[in-house]
């Protein structure tokens, strides 16, 4: 069974950082893309960044361009998500995930996706 064990969260203020990683475990395929979910209370969830198995390409929500970085170590099965410039919109929980298609992400379609972490709180304050 893919597992997908994620730590990192917590309460930082805003303009501070915080780091994310989610280790996989259980695969039986090479090519996907691996990257977070978040959602905040009364939102969808909405998917803000993955990263290609294969060749590396990332994808990033608008809204954290330029402030959050994803990187993958495929030898570990382990995806990072640096998180600077944290604002309080950012708060959220923030989920792990595993998909062979790109669109699950741009289109945050989380409903389509099959593997899952179990999830870290991450609250900015102002």
């Amino acid at each position: 069974d893919v597992q997908l064990q994620a730590s990192g969260g917590g309460l930082v203020q805003a303009g501070g950082s915080l780091r994310l990683s989610c280790t996989a475990s259980g695969f039986t395929f090479d090519d996907y893309y691996i990257g977070w979910f978040r959602q905040a209370p009364g939102k969808e969830r909405e998917g803000i960044s993955c990263i290609s198995s294969s060749d590396g390409r990332t994808y990033y929500e608008d809204s954290v361009k330029g402030r959050f970085t994803i990187s993958y170590d495929n030898a570990k099965k382990t995806v990072s998500l640096q998180m600077n410039n944290l604002k309080p919109e950012d708060t959220a929980y923030y989920f792990c995930a595993v998909d062979h298609h790109l669109p699950v992400w741009y289109r945050s379609r989380w409903y389509d996706v099959p593997y899952w972490g179990q999830g870290t709180q991450v609250t900015v304050s102002s």
